[in-house]
């Protein structure tokens, strides 16, 4: 712990903080959380979701066909 004293003589105590570590075998460029691959998916599938409806509009001039 670590005590530091104001000018009144008050005394605050503050925990001594812990040394961090990373480990290299975990930081490596290949590591992929399930978040990001989540995020990359949802991404590309917006953009064929896109796509695809700029080139239903392209043939029928309605988008996806005329579902929506």
């Amino acid at each position: 712990m670590s005590v530091t004293t104001n000018d009144r003589g008050q005394q605050n105590m503050w925990a001594t903080e812990p040394r961090m570590y990373v480990d290299p075998a975990t930081e490596s460029s290949s590591y992929v959380t399930h978040n990001e691959k989540a995020e990359k998916l949802n991404g590309r599938l917006a953009m064929v979701g896109i796509v695809f409806g700029l080139f239903s509009y392209a043939i029928t001039g309605n988008f996806y066909f005329g579902l929506a």
